[in-house]
């Protein structure tokens, strides 16, 4: 445990900076699972609708630091490439 004042309010800034952190990434996540959910049921019409809020989590995750820019871009052409995919097989 840090012993002079200004480490302590460091420890606590950190703390609190990874707590919040950490509730984002969570909720990130499960954003993540809803839209793999929606792909394995190949309901487009949800689908399409929630895409669009996905990609811009994702793109607010990069300028918040919470993930790196290439992981994002790799996240976005995988899920844009299922969800074609599964629109082409519909019309088809």
């Amino acid at each position: 445990m840090p012993s002079k004042k200004s480490a302590i309010k460091e420890l606590k800034k950190s703390r609190k900076k990874q707590e919040h952190n950490t509730s984002l990434k969570k909720a990130f996540k499960i954003e993540e699972k809803k839209i793999n959910s929606l792909l394995a049921s190949k309901d487009t019409t949800k689908l399409k609708t929630q895409i669009s809020g996905f990609v811009s989590k994702i793109d607010k995750a990069v300028t918040q630091k919470l993930m790196h820019k290439n992981k994002a871009s790799r996240k976005k052409a995988q899920l844009l490439k299922n969800a074609h995919q599964l629109s082409s097989a519909k019309s088809s």
